[in-house]
Parts: structure tokens; C-alpha cells; sequence
């Protein structure tokens, strides 16, 4: 391994609602090392979405530390934050979150219009190259609405790699997809993970949490136990490459 990316240590989050605190994060210890893949589960109220959001950088813990990739997140201010955001995390979500009146290009440039280092033509292939890397090239400028649900959400993937993050952060990316799909989608974060990126998944499905290498299963804000995955999926061997014909008859 190369070193903990993601290192939490006692981390504590309280939401204060009137009179009534809820404790959604007691005391936290986790490491994740670089250019590994981890799939974070739990029931619902278990704590795993707050420990995403704070990861994300799109929340701040009650206390304790948290380093990414050794930088002290706690330490950092909003604009500090969103500049980190930007350039160290990409973000995956299950309801794709693609802009409906622009193309699978357009989408996933989305992220580099904030950087003016930039011409309109490197952050073209810089978009075309991430869409190229989820196996979309031939489909740049087709619609959302011309897209199957697999093929927008491999449009998200390639606006999560745009900025070339060190980290995906990806909460339940195959929720909305069928298991076929979601086979597919898996095999693109390993094959992301295997190119160095750091890979963080949550899950609720048991079946999608073996695509990582080790599971970190959470209850009741507290981290129950950690399981290094034995009989790791291989999405390449669960699933036969799918031709291009039936994304077309999918979309």
C-alpha cells in the first residue's frame, strides 16, 4: 500500500435539532489507503451518508480529525474547501444528477468551467478523454434522454475523473440501475481503481460491496467491523463484455 488518503481519527458528528441531539458519527477510526477500493455499508440512520459527506468535504465534523491525503480538512475554510473538492475528490451519486438540455460532453466539462486555466478546447478533450476512459467516445453528443440509465451514469463517472481527483466517493452509484447494469458500472470503478484511483463506495447491497477489496460495515454511528473481501467479484468474470448493439437498444 502507499499510505492512508483518507485518515479519521475519534471523529464525532452531532446535529442539534431543538432540545434533541443526534449523534450520527461516536468516536470514528478508519484508514484508507491509496489506490485502495472500499465499500461502506450500513442500514439506514447507520452513519455511513454523514461519514461520506464529511470525506466529501460537503460537511464538518463535531470534533475530531480528519486528513486527506495528509491535509487537516478541519483546519481549511469554506473556499478552501470547495478549491479541495474541485481538485482532490470526484463525486458519483445514484441519481446521476446529468443536465438534461446539454450532451454527455457538456455534462462532463461541467467541473473544468470553474478553472480559467483552461481553453474551451483542452476542457473539450479533457471531457472527451474521461467519457473515452467509461467507454462512451461515440456517444459525446447524445442527450440524456438518448441515454440508457448505465450509459448516464458512466457519463457521471467521467465528470468525477475530469478534474483527475485522487479520490471517487460514489453513494449507492448503482441504486437506480438493474443487476446487468450494475455489473457494468462496477467493472468501470475497478478498472478506475486499478489505473491508482482511490475507490469509496457506499453500498446497502451485499452483493455489490464484494467488487471492493474490503467492507467497513457501520451501525448505530459506530464502525461494527471491517472485512477484508475474500472471494473478491471481478466484474470481467461475473459479466461478458457487452456489445455495442445493446447499449443502442437500451437508450
Amino acid at each position: 500500500m502507499a499510505g492512508s488518503i483518507i485518515s479519521v481519527k475519534h471523529l464525532v458528528k452531532i446535529y442539534k435539532m431543538g432540545d434533541f441531539e443526534v449523534h450520527a458519527l461516536r468516536g470514528i477510526n478508519l484508514d484508507i489507503e491509496a489506490r485502495e477500493f472500499v465499500a461502506i455499508m450500513g442500514a439506514s440512520g447507520s452513519g455511513k451518508s454523514t461519514f461520506m459527506n464529511i470525506v466529501g468535504c460537503l460537511d464538518t465534523q463535531t470534533s475530531g480529525e480528519y486528513l486527506l491525503d495528509g491535509v487537516d480538512v478541519g483546519k481549511m475554510d469554506k473556499d478552501e474547501l470547495a478549491r479541495l473538492r474541485n481538485l482532490r475528490l470526484g463525486f458519483v451519486f445514484q441519481a446521476f444528477n446529468l443536465l438534461p438540455r446539454t450532451t454527455a460532453l457538456e455534462n462532463v466539462e461541467l467541473p473544468l468551467l470553474y478553472s480559467n486555466k483552461l481553453s474551451s478546447a483542452q476542457r473539450r478533450e479533457k471531457a472527451m478523454e474521461a467519457l473515452d476512459a467509461v467507454g462512451l467516445g461515440d456517444r459525446s453528443e447524445h442527450y440524456s434522454s438518448q441515454l440508457s440509465g448505465g450509459q448516464q451514469q458512466r457519463v457521471a463517472i467521467a465528470r468525477s475523473l475530469v478534474n483527475d481527483p485522487v479520490v471517487i466517493l460514489a453513494d449507492e452509484p448503482t441504486g437506480n440501475l438493474d443487476t446487468r447494469t450494475s455489473v457494468e458500472v462496477m467493472e468501470i470503478f475497478q478498472k478506475l481503481n486499478a489505473r491508482g484511483i482511490t475507490v469509496v463506495l457506499v453500498t446497502h447491497e451485499t452483493g455489490i460491496a464484494q467488487f471492493a477489496e474490503r467492507n467497513v460495515v457501520f451501525t448505530d454511528g459506530k464502525i461494527n467491523r471491517v472485512i477484508t473481501v475474500a472471494d473478491r467479484k471481478i466484474a470481467s468474470e461475473e459479466l461478458p463484455k457487452i456489445p455495442v448493439l445493446l447499449d443502442e437498444m437500451e437508450s
